[in-house]
Parts: C-alpha cells; structure tokens; sequence
C-alpha cells in the first residue's frame, strides 16, 4: 500500500460506517450525503473485496473483516487526529489542549487530582481526561498508547516504551476490624485458607504474582474492577484484600483494618508511560514535567 495514494478521507468514512452500520447516519455523521456515502461505501468494499457491513434481516452486521476494521480505523482516526494537532509550541496560559491519560481508580485518586490540581492553577484552559483501564490493555500496548496522552501504571507490567518516574508506594493488606480470626498480624497460612476480595486487572497489581511465587493461590471469594471497592466488601466478612497503602490512608474506610504483609512485597513504582509519538510534542513535554513536578512533591 502506498499511503501517498490513499485518500485519508476514506479512513474517517470507514470509521463511521463500521461504527454506525448504517449509511444514512454515517453520512449524516461526517457532514456528507447518503448517496456520496453509498458510493464511499462500494469503494471501499472494491478495495477490501469484502462487503463490509452485510443485511440481516432490517439490519446491516458487520463481517468479520468489518469487526477487525472497525477497531483499526478508531485508533487510525485518533492517530491521525493528534498527528494534524501537533504545534511546534505550547502556552499553558492560554492553550487548550485536551491531555488523555488511562489508569486505574488508584491512579487517578492518589495522583490524578494532584495532577489535575496543577494543572488548573497553571494552565487554566487545559483539559484532563481520564479513561479506565481495559482488560485488552497488554494485547496492543503501542496502538493504545499512540492514541492517547500517557498511562499511569506501576513498573513490572509494560515495558519498551519511555515513561517518567512518578512516586512509590507498597502494599498492605486489609482485614475487618472484628475479624473472627486474626489478630494484631497475618501470616502466610491466613492468607492462603481466608477467602479474598481481589482486583480483577490483575496486571495493575503485580504482587498478586508475588503471592503465587510463595505456592499461595488465593481463594478468590470476590473481583472487581475498582481498588476503591475493596475496603468496604472486607468490612464485616472474613475476607482478606491486598491494597496501596497510599489509597487507604486517603480515603479510609469503616470497619477495615490494614496490616502488614507477611511477606515481603515489592513496593510499587508508579510510572507515567507514552509513546515515543509523543516525545518532541511541546504540549506532551509540558505535561510530563508537570507530571513530574507533582510525583516529586508526593514523594518529598
């Protein structure tokens, strides 16, 4: 394919087709005609040989190339949009660019608002977004990370790509305050036959692998995708929780108790990740130091 021949008009096409599966509203999405849709539409299915969107009944389903096509064209249109948005410089004081960030509920509560904070006081006009971790996050990490701003995740999980130092924390674990059967400590064979409430994503909590390397399987009694949900289904059960100690100091919940790990857990190093994409682009440089500035006050 030489990309000097293609009309990049055609991409934004493809993506509102295969995302509205239908013509009219495709057209109507992008400011163009039905009939000028219908025609961007068979050229397409002449160039992928393939029909694309195919009639089920009153509805049109996407083939099975269409379904992969549909993902590929979203991050292509978000490439391309952050391409085309580039500026060789960058005013926090009047610039208002929005930055996209993904991370977990940790990540957002005990660096986000810090970071969102600075943000505001410097750059008033500047946007902040931030989007949930997703279970499919390691299968393409590059394609994911060239369609937004940065990833805040801790080091052991992603690596290959560049990333700013943020802060340290470590784990503890969480236990109920009334809790039957645990006093002043835990020890290992508390952890291995006590059911637990545990973080589904299990790559943003890497010492759940620690636990394994003991010969522990936790008995998973609940998962859920939320840190912050899992003081609150400790409390009052015999359940036991591994958690950031940073996250329960801030918001502490009723009826939980932290202890110590038995063992010795890796402390967590939160990291801000991009795409070498975004190295040189005035904006992106601007929010790394700004992003820098705050873990350095988080871990002084």
């Amino acid at each position: 394919m030489n990309l000097s021949s293609l009309d990049l008009n055609l991409v934004v096409a493809l993506r509102a087709l295969l995302e509205e599966r239908n013509v009219t509203r495709a057209g109507q999405r992008i400011g163009v005609t039905q009939p000028a849709m219908s025609a961007t539409l068979a050229r397409l299915r002449r160039h992928f040989d393939d029909p694309l969107l195919s009639r089920t009944g009153s509805q049109y389903e996407l083939t099975p190339l269409g379904a992969v096509l549909r993902d590929r064209a979203a991050t292509a249109c978000d490439v391309l949009e952050r391409v085309f948005s580039s500026q060789a410089d960058f005013d926090p004081r009047t610039d208002t660019r929005e930055f996209t960030l993904i991370s977990s509920d940790y990540g957002a509560a005990v660096f986000g608002v810090a970071l969102a904070r600075e943000l505001h006081e410097v750059a008033p006009g500047v946007r902040l977004t931030f989007r949930q971790t997703s279970p499919s996050l390691l299968e393409n990490p590059g394609a994911l990370l060239s369609t937004v701003d940065g990833l805040l995740l801790p080091h052991g999980v992603l690596d290959g790509f560049p990333a700013v130092e943020l802060f340290t924390d470590r784990w503890v674990c969480l236990v109920a305050d009334d809790h039957p059967e645990v006093g002043d400590e835990l020890t290992l064979d508390d952890l291995a036959r006590l059911p637990w409430a545990v973080y589904q994503r299990t790559y943003d909590a890497p010492v759940t692998r620690q636990l394994s390397m003991l010969g522990i399987s936790p008995e998973v009694d609940v998962s859920v995708p939320s840190f912050h949900l899992l003081p609150p289904l400790v409390a009052g059960t015999r359940r036991v929780a591994l958690a950031q100690q940073r996250l329960v100091e801030r918001f502490p919940a009723p009826g939980v108790r932290t202890l110590p790990c038995p063992f010795p857990a890796v402390p967590l190093q939160e990291a801000l990740w991009w795409h070498p994409v975004h190295t040189q682009d005035a904006g992106h440089l601007w929010l790394r130091e700004a992003a820098e500035r705050v873990g350095r006050r988080m871990v002084a």
